[in-house]
């Protein structure tokens, strides 16, 4: 392997007592999570402890998720393995940003904080869903999605898996159509239309927030869901409020850094559902998962052999 890359999980994959062990028996992890503790309290009860309900509120899944994520990644970094790049899917991209230096750590924190504030308000003005379509490619998907004014390719996650936002009574629509053409909707569970045009008014108040933030050049390039490159200095601010009402270029992103010569991928956080999309784009690259202290000692077995 020559070229490594952390991938950081992103909103779904969030489950009680997730980052626990880490917490208990790695230093550097632990350290994480009692910096992001003090500036928000109650994090690790949340995280540790909290009900699978408490923790699909998004006010409370986006901090607690950026804190397992970049706790994890802290913990793969310091078991000696040499990352050369990151990116994070959706909410992932925040603490990818924070672990490769572009934002510093008390910074990204309360970036994400903010966002989730900002992405919980506009899905509660402007209630939406998502479904993640099956078996059709995205042309397909795309070109049905042409008929409903309200339904928005947003996640090109693999070339077998395409998610739409919008409409709740527009999607069981779509879903129907999407039968028809011999595909598969299955609902997601989610709190709005994530990554569409229903997060207009959380982009915008994004735009002001970002303002403030000091970016800086990071350590190892940071891919950016938007545009599959990675970040600049200069269109930090702007990638990161448009983020949200923005697609997910999931496909291009993995393909552009295999690209770039990563030849290895480790997703890094709860559940595994970036690690089994990579498997779907690319065959490429080596894929693994860190989500517990044996999925790293498995890890380190595997990279030291």
């Amino acid at each position: 392997m020559d070229k490594i890359a952390l991938l950081f999980a992103g909103q779904g994959a969030q489950y009680p007592g997730m980052g626990k062990d880490f917490y208990e028996t790695v230093p550097a992890a632990a350290e994480v999570f009692d910096q992001l503790e003090q500036q928000r309290p109650g994090t690790m009860q949340q995280c540790f402890y909290g009900s699978k309900e408490e923790l699909s509120i998004t006010i409370n899944t986006q901090p607690c998720l950026f804190a397992v994520d970049y706790a994890i990644a802290k913990a793969v970094q310091n078991s000696g393995i040499s990352v050369a790049a990151v990116a994070g899917f959706s909410l992932g991209e925040i603490p990818a940003l924070a672990f490769a230096g572009l934002l510093d750590l008390p910074q990204a924190f309360q970036l994400v904080c903010r966002r989730a504030e900002l992405m919980q308000q506009a899905a509660e003005q402007n209630p939406g869903s998502m479904q993640a379509i099956l078996k059709l490619t995205a042309d397909e998907i795309t070109a049905l999605a042409e008929s409903y004014a309200q339904v928005f390719p947003v996640n090109y996650n693999s070339p077998e898996q395409i998610v739409v936002a919008g409409q709740p009574e527009q999607l069981k629509r779509f879903a129907s159509a999407v039968k028809e053409a011999g595909g598969r909707a299955v609902p997601l569970a989610v709190s709005g239309a994530f990554h569409s045009p229903y997060m207009n008014e959380a982009a915008h108040g994004l735009r002001d927030y970002v303002q403030q933030l000091q970016v800086q050049n990071g350590w190892c390039p940071v891919y950016a869901n938007r545009t599959a490159q990675p970040y600049t200095v200069q269109s930090a601010q702007e990638l990161i409020s448009s983020q949200v009402n923005h697609p997910v270029q999931w496909v291009k992103t993995i393909e552009q850094m295999v690209q770039d010569g990563v030849d290895c991928f480790i997703e890094v956080g709860p559940g595994k559902t970036l690690s089994g999309l990579v498997k779907k784009i690319t065959a490429a690259a080596q894929v693994y998962k860190v989500e517990s202290l044996s999925d790293l000692e498995q890890l380190q077995m595997m990279i030291n052999q």
